[in-house]
């Protein structure tokens, strides 16, 4: 699988937690530090997310990062 597609489904993936621990992309981003437009971007797969922001978002979605890569790894 080619690395934009990884990170395309990957940002999809987070987009889907996101949405069911309620919400919305302004609030992560403000939780992160960042302003929606940039934290949009990883939900994208535009940009890559680092460790750092895989450990967040797991903490703050309740979810493991099997959850994020569900499908890639198979």
């Amino acid at each position: 699988m080619q690395r934009e597609n990884i990170a395309k489904t990957v940002g999809n993936n987070i987009k889907e937690a996101r949405r069911a621990a309620g919400f919305t992309q302004a609030e992560v981003a403000q939780k992160m530090g960042k302003y929606q437009p940039d934290y949009s971007r990883y939900e994208t797969g535009d940009v890559e997310l680092d460790y750092g922001k895989i450990v967040f978002l797991c903490k703050l979605y309740n979810a493991s990062p099997n959850d994020f890569f569900d499908g890639l790894l198979d």
